[in-house]
């Protein structure tokens, strides 16, 4: 599409026919005169110089007052190579990493082999955040106005990648998660739905939106020890004392189980602790105006971050903000320099005698 010129302020148009005002009470002015004691030896000799002299500086003055009002109305053109978009949502994903998202047994399609918990989680993710065809056939629209950080968590929390717009470094950060155990096993919910809280806070923006995805209940204490960065979060918090500061601070938080129900024959107390944790969840969601939702498989899975996808959506025009290429200064410029030339013609080539 070809560049149009347009205009900032158009309103200043409506002032145009008045250079042809200025050009018409110019003409009539009397101008810098040279005294005679006797013009006599002058007549007759009024031709070309002396039209020039009395519509010229009338012209110019005319054509001056002309920039000027174009200056006013701000013409200029779009920058259609370089294009910047909206602002969108600052999200957070808060994603377990524990030993137990190592588990085989989510099958992505109906055909295929199962994966990992870990793997649906990352793929899900990956088309929540950058678009594309899902297994099913359906699309995701990217997110690119929106700004993404990871927070991931087992025992610690740790920021794998601060809310940034800059998404491809973030899908290399999540190619490379791995599940952790050891020293790490745990599930440390509580204090995770915190470092997700305070990468928000810091993020611009209105609306501020956590997804946690996990598939165990928080069963992490630590020694009690405040977190200086932000009031209100400790490492002992759990899910609803951290869900009720995200509630305060109008962050809303969207979780998600994969979990799955207890196999049979599994432990009571295994089986409370699984209901316990989903309890916890959807209590989290719940706090915060958010949605809790469940996901044994990748259809579940995506239909999860569709429903989010759709709750969670600004309503901009896909780079309505352009660059422009302003014209008002060489506008303004024009003016100065056609000011100056009449008044150093007047007093020159222009000049009259009397």
């Amino acid at each position: 599409m070809a560049e149009i010129l347009s205009f900032k302020t158009p309103e200043f148009l409506w002032l145009s026919p008045l250079a042809i005002l200025v050009a018409w009470v110019s003409s009539r002015w009397r101008r810098p005169a040279m005294r005679f004691s006797d013009v006599s030896g002058f007549a007759g000799r009024a031709g070309r110089r002396a039209w020039l002299t009395k519509w010229g500086s009338a012209i110019l003055r005319g054509l001056a007052c002309l920039a000027l009002i174009l200056g006013c109305a701000g013409p200029r053109k779009p920058d259609l190579k370089t294009r910047l978009p909206a602002e969108g949502i600052s999200i957070v994903m808060a994603m377990d990493v524990s030993g137990s998202m190592s588990t085989q047994d989510v099958s992505w399609t109906p055909e295929s082999a199962p994966i990992s918990r870990l793997e649906a989680a990352k793929r899900a993710f990956k088309l929540f955040v950058g678009g594309g065809e899902a297994p099913d056939g359906t699309n995701f629209d990217p997110r690119g106005g929106d700004s993404v950080g990871l927070v991931t968590f087992a025992a610690v929390p740790e920021t794998a990648c601060p809310p940034t717009l800059n998404h491809s470094v973030l899908f290399k950060i999540v190619e490379k998660l791995e599940p952790k155990g050891g020293v790490d096993a745990g599930t440390n919910v509580g204090e995770a739905l915190g470092e997700a809280i305070i990468r928000l806070d810091r993020a611009k923006g209105e609306r501020k939106v956590i997804i946690l995805l996990s598939d165990g209940e928080h069963n992490v204490h630590l020694v009690d020890k405040p977190d200086a960065k932000l009031p209100g979060i400790d490492r002992t918090a759990k899910p609803r004392e951290s869900a009720q500061l995200a509630a305060n601070l109008k962050m809303r938080i969207y979780t998600i189980d994969t979990g799955g129900e207890p196999l049979p024959g599994t432990d009571p107390k295994a089986v409370e602790q699984r209901e316990a944790g989903r309890k916890s969840l959807q209590d989290v969601a719940t706090m915060t105006g958010g949605k809790s939702f469940s996901a044994t498989s990748g259809s579940e899975l995506l239909t999860a971050y569709r429903e989010i996808s759709a709750l969670e959506k600004v309503k901009v025009e896909s780079y309505q903000y352009r660059r422009y290429y302003e014209f008002y200064p060489w506008c303004a410029g024009a003016a100065l320099v056609l000011i100056l030339l009449t008044h150093a013609l007047d007093r020159t080539l222009w000049r009259v005698v009397t």
